[in-house]
Order: structure tokens, then C-alpha cells, then sequence
């Protein structure tokens, strides 16, 4: 016995010792990646032994992870770290779970979200076969993967609890919280009406003023459900409305107009929803709209035409800047954009260029007219700024498709799940979630963010916990028994 005991003290002491000694060698020579050795280790087990405190990690850990072009740029490849390496790690464990133990909860890869996610899937794979660029393609399908794995199956089998879609909440705003002080932090340098430096004061955590801006307004919506939630104490309340009075400054300096309209018909949805209005009303108010727009489109072309407003650190006028498509440089760059997407679409429209290669293939198809003093042929400043048009180019018509009945049917599902007999606190959260969602959809139409982790954890997240609540809340009585037992 003690016999075997040294022995054991002996291993130790030998490997430690020896750790240290190549860790001093490669700090010697500037090379660092030893000394995450420990952190591995520590995450290989955290992932065996407690799986979803992994995940706990990861959410955290999503609006601070940085991208790793800032410490080895000559790479020709890019990730964001710490998060999409731990997540290439959940899919594989989610793989073997559904493959070898056989015991994930089959519910959810047959729900009907699910295969149009599969189907979504099955279609980027095909293309990035078709792909005009292979390489690109296959690393944009893996990371959709590792992105669904972990932020829709997994959340789904995690949201059960309701408890664990809060707390997720809870990792990724306090973690915002953090990147929030630091953006404002190198704003206040500029000074807060400078909107030149609220392009690029969220960098390298956010990339864009405008992705920062949408996790803002998405985590503002759920949020704002935490301050309605029924049985919470005084206190939570108080550090929730803290949270939103902080976030809703953020929103207004991050100075995105995307953001600032679909809170707008956010709240509008939100409107709806709650006062239970018709749907003939509303299907009678957009056949208004849209005819009125039919009947009067010449004259409202030449309006915004004559619309000079650049944006603006006035916030009248950057309002204003948001119809302006004849010298706003934003919003022609955008105009140029979605048209070189439409081009690309015409030459390829069933298989696409494929996913992922817009920012490398647009140059070609723009018109020397359309270009403005950010236009580029270098294939660096960004995608085809739409959610919808993006995939048209790069994965044709079926593309566009696929993505538009995920929408679809999520909010069917959410819609009718909201009307139904829920359990109050869930009811609350799902239209928290819906109404987040609703931010990114119209969000969606100028941007797209979903190839990084930033907005993936709460697009899918926000997806998964509405179909969450449709496998297993759905009736008041498992809501209740569920809810009795979370207390507990």
C-alpha cells in the first residue's frame, strides 16, 4: 500500500515537474499554447462530469470571446476563441449521444422546427458541394453545426427547466454587461455624440456596431420579460431593471438604426399579441399599406431621393438618415450590397455561389454607379448585410426558402403557444423570446450575423426555447408541476 502510494506521489511530482519545464522552454520562446494545457484538461472533465455547466461556460464566455485574427493574423482561417473550439467539442459529444447512446430525446429532432433545420442543413451541404469555393463552404457548414448543436438541440433538452434558460440569460448579459462598459469606456474617449467612433468602439469583441447593437435589443426584449415574471424577489427585480437601464443607454449610443426600428415594430407585435388584436385587422391594415405603397411608389422614390440627411449624432436627424438612399454612404453601401446579392443570385440561381462566399465573389457585380467611398473588391468589409438575400446568392433560391419556414414556423409556433393555456411565468418568457426574435427578423432584412457566435447563442437560443415550451409545456399542468418543481 505504500508501496503504491509513492508510486503515485512519484508520477505526480514527475509530471508536474515536467510540465513546468516545457512550459518554461516555450515561454521562452514566445510560444504560449502549453500553458493552456490546464484549461483543457479542466474542460475535458467539466464536459464529462457536468455537461451542461460546459454549456453554462460557453454562454458566458460568447460576447467576450475574440476572434482569432487579433493574435495570429497571418492565418488564412478564422474562429472565435474561446467558444468555437468548445464547441467543435459539444458536437462531437452530441453526435455520440444521438448515434451511439441512444438516449437524447427523439421529441426534438422530429419536431417540425427541427427538420426544417435539417432540411436547411441538407441544402448547404449540398451546395457546398456544388460550392464555387469548397473550402470556405464546408468550414461555414461545420460551423452551423457546432452552432445548432449547442445553441438549439441542446438548449431545447437544457430549456425543460425554465430555470436554465434564465440562467443562460442571465451568463450572456452579464458577460454583455462587461463588453457594454469597455464600448462605452472607448466612446467617452471620443466623446458619446462621436458616431464615427460607434462604429468601431465594440471592437474586437464585436465587430460591428451593428451586431453589437442587435445582441442589445435582443437581450433588452428577454430582459424586459424578467421584470414581469411572477414569485421573484425585490431584489432581482431591481438588478434586472438596473441591467435594462444600462442596456438601453448602450442601444441608444451603439447608434444602429436597424436596432432602433425593429424595437419599434417589436413593440408593435408586442401590442398585438397582448390585446389579442384580429388577425383580419392586421391582414387588412399591411393589404392598406401595401396598396397605398403600390399606388404611390414613384412619388415616395423621389422623396427619398431628395433625402440628403447623412447620418447624424443627432438623433432627429439620424432618424431622418434612415430613408435617405442618395448620399448616405451606409445606406447606399447596403443598396449596393443587397443588388450585387440579387446579381449573383440571376447567374446561379439554384445552387448559389456557396455558403459563405459572398464577401469573395460580390466584386465582380458591382456597377461603377452604385459604389460609394466604402465600397471595396477586397472582400473585407463584411457579407450581403440581409439574413434573406445573403443566402439566395450563396445557396439560391432553396436557401432563401429554407430560412424563411424556420421563421415561419417558429412563429407559428410561438403565436399559438402564447394563446394557449400556459403557465403565467412561461407565457411571459415566451413572448420575451418571440418578441427578441421579432428584433432579429426585421434586423435581419439589413444585416446578418448568424455565421457568428454572438447572435447564433440567441437566435437558435430564443428558437429552441419556444420549441422547448411547445414539447414540454404546453399543457398547464406539466407547466405547473414543472414550475412547483424548480421552486423546490
Amino acid at each position: 500500500m505504500t508501496a503504491l502510494f509513492s508510486k503515485k506521489i512519484f508520477w505526480f511530482y514527475f509530471i508536474s515537474v515536467s510540465y513546468l519545464l516545457i512550459s518554461i522552454y516555450f515561454i521562452y520562446k514566445d510560444n504560449y499554447i502549453p500553458l493552456l494545457i490546464p484549461v483543457a484538461l479542466l474542460i475535458i472533465l467539466v464536459a464529462i462530469f457536468a455537461f451542461d455547466k460546459l454549456i453554462y461556460l460557453i454562454a458566458f464566455f460568447v460576447p467576450l470571446s475574440l476572434p482569432l485574427s487579433e493574435f495570429m493574423p497571418q492565418l488564412d482561417i478564422n474562429m472565435s476563441l474561446p467558444t468555437e473550439p468548445l464547441l467543435l467539442g459539444i458536437l462531437l459529444i452530441f453526435i455520440i449521444k444521438v448515434l451511439y447512446e441512444g438516449n437524447f430525446d427523439k421529441k426534438i429532432l422530429v419536431h417540425p422546427v427541427s427538420l426544417l433545420i435539417y432540411l436547411q442543413l441538407l441544402w448547404i451541404l449540398i451546395t457546398s458541394i456544388t460550392s464555387t469555393m469548397p473550402v470556405v463552404s464546408f468550414k461555414f457548414l461545420l460551423s452551423r453545426l457546432w452552432f445548432l448543436a449547442s445553441f438549439y438541440f441542446l438548449f431545447v433538452y437544457l430549456f425543460k427547466d425554465t430555470n436554465k434558460f434564465k440562467r443562460i440569460i442571465w451568463l450572456y448579459s452579464i458577460s454583455l454587461l462587461i463588453v457594454i462598459g469597455y464600448t462605452l469606456l472607448r466612446h467617452s474617449h471620443y466623446g458619446f455624440f462621436d458616431q464615427e467612433a460607434a462604429n468601431f468602439v465594440s471592437s474586437p469583441l464585436y465587430n460591428d456596431h451593428t451586431a453589437y447593437g442587435a445582441a442589445l435589443g435582443m437581450i433588452f426584449c428577454i430582459l424586459t420579460a424578467f421584470m414581469f415574471l411572477k414569485k421573484v424577489a425585490i431584489w432581482q427585480k431591481i438588478i434586472t431593471l438596473s441591467f435594462l437601464v444600462i442596456v438601453s443607454i448602450a442601444i441608444i449610443f451603439s447608434y444602429t438604426r436597424a436596432t432602433w426600428i425593429s424595437m419599434l415594430i417589436g413593440l408593435g407585435f408586442m401590442i398585438i399579441m397582448v390585446f389579442r388584436i384580429k388577425f383580419k385587422f392586421i391582414l387588412l391594415f399591411i393589404v392598406v399599406i401595401f396598396s397605398l405603397t403600390a399606388l404611390f411608389w414613384t412619388d415616395i422614390v423621389m422623396s427619398l431621393e431628395r433625402n440628403r440627411q447623412d447620418s447624424s449624432s443627432d438623433f432627429a436627424q439620424q432618424i431622418q438618415s434612415i430613408s435617405n438612399i442618395s448620399t448616405d454612404a451606409s445606406n447606399m453601401e447596403r443598396l449596393n450590397r443587397w443588388n450585387c446579392a440579387i446579381r449573383m443570385f440571376k447567374e446561379k440561381p439554384i445552387f448559389g455561389w456557396g455558403p459563405g462566399t459572398y464577401m469573395f465573389q460580390y466584386a465582380p457585380f458591382q456597377m461603377s454607379y452604385e459604389k460609394t467611398i466604402i465600397s471595396t473588391n477586397a472582400g473585407d468589409k463584411g457579407n450581403a448585410h440581409s439574413e434573406y438575400l445573403g443566402p439566395l446568392a450563396e445557396s439560391g433560391i432553396l436557401g432563401a426558402i429554407s430560412m424563411i419556414l424556420i421563421i415561419i414556423a417558429t412563429l407559428y409556433y410561438a403565436v399559438h403557444l402564447y394563446h394557449k393555456k400556459l403557465d403565467f411565468n412561461i407565457k411571459v418568457l415566451l413572448l420575451g423570446t418571440l418578441i427578441g426574435l421579432i428584433t432579429y427578423y426585421i434586423h435581419g432584412i439589413l444585416n446578418n450575423f448568424l455565421d457568428t457566435d454572438k447572435l447564433s447563442i440567441l437566435f437558435w437560443g430564443f428558437t429552441a426555447f419556444i420549441v422547448a415550451v411547445d414539447l414540454y409545456h404546453g399543457k398547464i399542468e406539466n407547466s405547473d408541476k414543472l414550475s412547483e418543481k424548480n421552486e423546490e
